[in-house]
C-alpha cells in the first residue's frame, strides 16, 4: 500500500499547494495575513458544487470545466470586493486592524454562504465517479486524484512563468522584496496589490472547486485548508513559490501517512515539523 499512501500524499499536497500559493502571493506582495482566505476557498467549492449538481444529469467529465470556471470566478469577485471595500481603507492602519477586518470578512462570508446555499452539505461527486479508477501496482486508484495532481502542476508552472517572465510578475516580485523602493520607482502599489489579492482569491477558489468532487461542501469547509496553508507558508518561507511547493509536499505526505498510521496526532506532527523548521531557519526553508 505504500505507493497508494504516497499518491494520496501528492493529492493532498496538490490542493494545499494551490491555496497556500494564493495565500503566499497576498502575504508576500501586500504584507497581509488574510484570515478570510479559507472562506474564499469555500466559496469556490460551493459554487462549483452547485454548478455540478445543476449540470449532472447526462453529463460527461467536461462538467468539471464550468465548475472550475464558476468557482474560480466567484472567489475572485469576492476577493475584489473584499480588497476594495474592506482592506484598502486599512492599508495605513496597524497590522491588528488588518487582521481584525479579515477575520470579520471570514464571519461575513460564512453567513453569505449560508444565505445563498443554505446550511446543508452539497454533494457533487459526478466528475469523481465518471473518471472511475485506474490500476496502480495491482491497487485501484481514483483517476480524479491523478487529474487534480496534473492540474495543480500545470497551474503552478503557469504561475511561475507569470511571476518570472511577465512585466506584472516582475513588479509584484519587486514589491514583495522592497516595497519602499518599488514605490519610489513609481510602481502603482494599490493597483498591483488589488491584482495580487484577486489572483490569490482566484487560486483559493480554484482549489476549492477542484477538491469538491471528492468531499461535500459544507459550512466551515475552509477552516482546515486555511490552517494547512498557514503551516505551508511558515515552512516554505514568505513569497517563495518553491517554498510553497516543498511545504505542500511535506504537509501532504505527513497527512497521508498520519491518517494511515497515527491519526490521533496527525495535525500535531505537522505543527511540530513547522516549529522545528522555524527554530532552525526562522525565515522558512526558502524565505529571504
Amino acid at each position: 500500500m505504500w505507493p497508494i499512501y504516497i499518491l494520496n500524499g501528492l493529492y493532498f499536497a496538490a490542493f494545499i499547494f494551490l491555496i497556500s500559493l494564493g495565500l503566499n502571493i497576498i502575504l508576500g506582495v501586500m504584507g497581509l495575513l488574510n484570515l478570510a482566505h479559507g472562506s474564499l476557498y469555500a466559496i469556490g467549492a460551493f459554487m462549483a458544487a452547485w454548478t455540478i449538481t445543476r449540470l449532472a444529469e447526462g453529463a460527461s467529465i467536461f462538467i468539471l470545466l464550468p465548475a472550475l470556471l464558476t468557482g474560480t470566478a466567484l472567489a475572485a469577485l469576492f476577493g475584489l470586493f473584499m480588497e476594495y471595500f474592506l482592506i484598502r481603507p486599512m492599508y495605513k492602519r496597524a497590522l491588528e486592524y488588518q487582521l481584525l477586518i479579515t477575520f470579520g470578512a471570514l464571519m461575513l462570508f460564512e453567513d453569505v454562504i449560508k444565505m445563498i446555499w443554505g446550511g446543508e452539505a452539497i454533494y457533487a461527486s459526478t466528475p469523481f465517479v465518471l473518471l472511475g479508477r485506474v490500476n496502480i501496482l495491482g491497487n485501484p486508484y481514483p483517476a480524479y486524484f491523478l487529474l487534480v495532481m496534473l492540474l495543480a502542476l500545470v497551474v503552478g508552472v503557469l504561475i511561475w512563468l507569470f511571476m518570472a517572465k511577465t512585466r506584472i510578475g516582475v513588479m509584484l516580485r519587486a514589491i514583495s522584496l522592497d516595497r519602499e523602493m518599488a514605490t519610489a520607482m513609481g510602481l502603482k502599489i494599490n493597483r498591483l496589490g488589488t491584482f495580487s489579492f484577486v489572483l490569490g482569491a482566484a487560486l483559493a477558489g480554484f482549489s476549492g472547486a477542484l477538491v469538491v468532487p471528492t468531499t461535500p461542501a459544507l459550512l466551515g469547509f475552509g477552516m482546515e485548508p486555511l490552517i494547512l496553508a498557514f503551516i505551508v507558508v511558515v515552512m516554505g518561507g514568505l513569497g517563495s513559490l518553491k517554498g510553497a511547493l516543498i511545504g505542500s509536499l511535506v504537509v501532504g505526505q505527513t497527512r497521508s501517512l498520519g491518517i494511515a498510521f497515527f491519526p490521533e496526532i496527525e495535525l500535531a506532527v505537522m505543527f511540530l515539523i513547522a516549529a522545528a523548521i522555524l527554530v532552525a531557519k526562522p525565515e522558512g526553508l526558502f524565505g529571504r
